[in-house]
């Protein structure tokens, strides 16, 4: 019987390789592309030794407090003040094991008050004569976050099942690629919207192979989704122009602007289109997908009708869902920057003032091209979509074949 049973998954695992065998190909070229251009991207220079003074953050259990005068601040909508005294076990590093007596500074923007038993960050300070000393960085989220995203890729495989499993897969593509391979290419002095568009069109090739294999379905939506996500930073780039404001203009750009004039190459003009770039990546990957898939299961049924037909069924589609998901971007950029929202409204500022402001010129460019990429990509779908399902001539059944040689 085992015998029996090994020869029935050979059949099975040939069949298998026979479909997905372009799909393997290119990712197994994906990954290797990943590792070459990763490799060039960091650059091999000497470890550093570490001075004679130095700092590191090492993980701590709190056993005692000695002393706490931490209180509630009305004025900080009842954010704590104060100082506490406390001894904490060191739990990693070179002092693992060692009870120290450290400070723990609680203001309404920084820190909070521990308690005997939490976890907290510790920031010790070791100088040159052996001498150390610790105080608390902040609370230990390490577990929390762990738990969070668990949840997340629970929920994900829970309700997604293998495609869920498979957009997992596809995310930590996304994040490697953002981290490792974007963020260093930047640093070492690429050019940011050529480096941030390849980049992303990398990751749009590999999410559609991950996600649906190697099909007309997956092609389509892919094209779509490049296409689209190019007029989102041509867009941007005109915005740009015709505002006058670019990169360097950004509300956090400053530590960047310092860290190029002490030699780090980065480019920082591009720096705001790039932002819309990556942020419209996923919703016009989401439409593309969308409209792809119902257009080829429409041909799937009604294989008979025209690129005419097709196109108007995907723009029909299409319709309903720009309205939602240009809602969805536009809301996120001001969900993001709320905070600032509010501070600016505070201020009363003339129409004049606020219209001219850097602030509001970049979040309209960001919310604003990122909506017209996923605009865009429903009609650019829908006729990549229809030009190709219809270019293929259908193939007469047997039974059809068997009634034409009657």
């Amino acid at each position: 019987m085992k015998k029996v049973k090994g020869k029935s998954t050979r059949p099975e695992a040939r069949d298998w390789w026979r479909k997905n065998r372009l799909s393997c190909l290119i990712l197994a070229a994906a990954v290797v592309l990943f590792f070459a251009v990763r490799a060039a991207a960091v650059s091999r220079e000497p470890s550093q030794s570490r001075g004679e003074d130095y700092a590191e953050y090492e993980r701590g259990v709190i056993t005692d407090v000695l002393a706490d005068n931490t209180e509630t601040d009305e004025v900080s909508d009842g954010g704590y003040r104060g100082e506490q005294l406390l001894l904490a076990t060191v739990r990693t590093g070179q002092y693992k094991g060692e009870t120290m007596q450290v400070s723990n500074f609680v203001g309404p923007l920084y820190g909070q008050p521990l308690q005997v038993g939490q976890s907290a960050v510790l920031l010790i300070s070791t100088y040159a004569d052996g001498t150390h000393t610790a105080t608390v960085y902040e609370y230990n989220r390490a577990v929390g976050l762990a738990v969070i995203v668990g949840l997340f890729l629970l929920v994900t495989v829970a309700v997604g099942g293998k495609v869920g499993a498979k957009s997992l897969i596809a995310l930590a593509v996304t994040l490697a690629c953002l981290f490792y391979v974007l963020i260093p290419l930047l640093m070492k002095g690429a050019p940011t919207l050529v480096t941030v568009f390849l980049v992303c069109a990398y990751i749009t090739v590999v999410t559609m192979v991950i996600l649906g294999g190697v099909c007309r379905k997956t092609v389509c939506a892919a094209l779509g989704t490049i296409a689209g996500t190019a007029l989102a930073l041509l867009f941007g780039l005109l915005a740009q122009g015709i505002l006058h404001i670019d990169g360097l203009r950004l509300t956090d750009v400053e530590p960047l602007l310092q860290l190029r004039q002490t030699g780090t190459p980065l480019g920082l003009r591009g720096l705001l289109v790039a932002g819309v770039v990556i942020s419209a990546l996923g919703a016009v990957m989401d439409v593309a997908m969308s409209i792809s898939s119902a257009l080829t299961e429409v041909h799937a049924v009604a294989p008979g009708r025209s690129g005419r037909d097709l196109f108007r069924s995907g723009m029909n589609i299409g319709r309903d869902m720009v309205g939602t998901m240009t809602n969805t971007l536009i809301l996120a950029f001001l969900g993001s920057g709320f905070s600032f929202i509010l501070y600016l409204c505070s201020l009363g500022l003339n129409l004049r003032q606020l219209i001219s402001s850097p602030y509001v010129a970049t979040e309209v460019i960001s919310g604003v091209a990122s909506s017209v990429g996923v605009i865009l990509a429903v009609p650019l779908t829908a006729a990549i979509t229809a030009a190709i399902v219809t270019r293929e001539k259908a193939v007469p059944s047997a039974a059809e074949k068997a009634a034409e040689g009657k």
